[in-house]
């Protein structure tokens, strides 16, 4: 009997347990699912066959080494700076190693021994990274199969609600690790277009928009991802004139987003410490020019001309213009600024989340240049069974599961790139959903 080892059983691991149980039987195979609460792990397996849940911890280094030595498989779904000590623990006992994260430093380091010791490691197997690969690499082999020559490719995605569920005038609430929503593009970003480097810093991020249509649920705009230089070679497009990646938002998003980035309440580099009674229009206030008698709105519109009467209305919904007292005292600004929006931006038990992606390619055919747009639409069927479960879980079981059926032959410190991954892959999560509609464009 083969054993699978799933570490973590968030949000995003219900369809990948699913998944993998409903062969389980018929495959011999037993699924553990650990958990630093046995509680969460036994609520994701209730009902299931040959599954077990158990509690773990990833600071209990006996334990770890005993549950990884014991099994054929893991999964990791645990936070991403916990896989290195995963990685480390299966090294050790020679067990595949499987994750929707991205490839660490870290793990490129131990490429040799991986690879050494006849292991898969796969990372990025999941939804951005991991279905943006797959999808992406299908259309760039093809066109490079008809000797064609891509010449631009952008690719934006974002976890956002269905179009039912967008009932408030920021269209968005928090579908996934708040922490990160609010953290969102620090640091700077990086592309190429027409030949030329472009880098973003932070401040400029949510200014650098570009529109983007799906037909059946209209306009979204993207802003661009930390790094897009990086994915040159790992498509084989290293001497492509324009590739960018990024982040969709509904429109409008950015721009009043844009005025905490402006006034420096997504800042997580420091602590405020405020005093008691201390309000959320005082919050505000405390990262605006002094004076005795000028309002927060005032001050805003005159320190950032650009905020209009729709932005300032979008600002005063999430409370932050109120007189009541701050959820908390002590903080990061970002900390802070996250427990406001997470009372405001929170999912009510029938919101269903959606995921949107949408790859562009401009293709030199050698007679023309074309374009070619796919998209994929996913809407999640309820708080437990969302869209982001399913796009991140699924490929993560389909992945194991063609592995132990012999299907994926592939070893080594390894992404979803290779046609022996992606072809079945994508294959099998058109039966499930899954899918992108594909449509082309003659550019002249």
């Amino acid at each position: 009997m083969k054993k699978i080892l799933i570490l973590g059983a968030g949000k995003s691991s219900t369809f990948l347990i699913e998944h993998l149980a409903k062969t389980a039987e018929s495959k011999n195979r037993e699924i553990i699912v650990a958990d630093l609460s046995e509680e969460t792990a036994t609520k994701r397996i209730q009902g299931l066959p040959h599954t077990k849940a158990i509690r773990f911890s990833s600071d209990e280094q006996m334990e770890r080494e005993n549950l990884i030595q014991s099994v054929d498989v893991v999964i990791s779904m645990l936070p991403a700076f916990l896989h290195p000590i995963i990685a480390k623990d299966c090294l050790k006992y020679n067990k595949h190693l499987f994750t929707a994260s991205y490839e660490s430093a870290e793990l490129k380091k131990w490429k040799e021994e991986i690879e050494s010791k006849n292991l898969l490691f796969l990372n990025e197997c999941g939804l951005d990274p991991g279905i943006d690969h797959m999808s992406a690499m299908q259309i760039i082999d093809n066109q490079k199969a008809l000797g064609n020559e891509i010449i631009s490719f952008k690719s934006f995605a974002g976890g956002l609600l269905a179009p039912e569920s967008e009932d408030n005038p920021w269209k968005y609430k928090f579908t996934w690790n708040p922490r990160n929503v609010v953290l969102a593009g620090q640091g700077v970003s990086r592309f190429i277009r027409n030949g030329k480097y472009k880098y973003v810093p932070y401040h400029m991020l949510f200014r650098r928009l570009e529109k983007i249509t799906f037909e059946e649920i209209g306009e979204f705009e993207g802003y661009p991802n930390r790094d897009s230089l990086s994915y040159r070679p790992i498509y084989g497009l290293e001497n492509i004139p324009t590739i960018l990646r990024g982040t969709l938002r509904r429109t409008g998003f950015c721009t009043s987003w844009d005025v905490f980035v402006q006034l420096g309440m997504t800042d997580d580099s420091f602590e405020m410490s405020l005093p008691e009674g201390f309000t959320k229009r005082m919050f505000v206030n405390s990262f605006l020019p002094y004076h005795p008698d000028k309002t927060v709105e005032t001050k805003i519109t005159e320190l950032l001309p650009w905020v209009n009467e729709e932005i300032l209305s979008k600002i005063k919904w999430t409370g932050l213009f109120d007189n009541t007292v701050l959820p908390k005292l002590k903080g990061s600004p970002a900390s802070i600024l996250q427990l406001i929006l997470e009372e405001k931006w929170a999912l009510k038990p029938e919101d269903k989340d959606m995921i949107v992606m949408q790859h562009q390619f401009e293709v030199n055919t050698g007679t023309k240049t074309k374009k070619i747009i796919s998209s994929l639409v996913c809407i999640g069927e309820n708080q437990e069974r969302t869209a982001m479960a399913k796009t991140v879980g699924l490929p993560l079981a389909l992945a194991v599961d063609l592995f132990l059926d012999g299907k994926i032959k592939q070893k080594g410190l390894v992404l979803p790139i290779s046609p022996e991954i992606y072809i079945p892959l994508l294959s099998e999560l058109k039966k499930q959903g899954i899918t992108f509609k594909e449509k082309e464009e003659d550019l002249g």
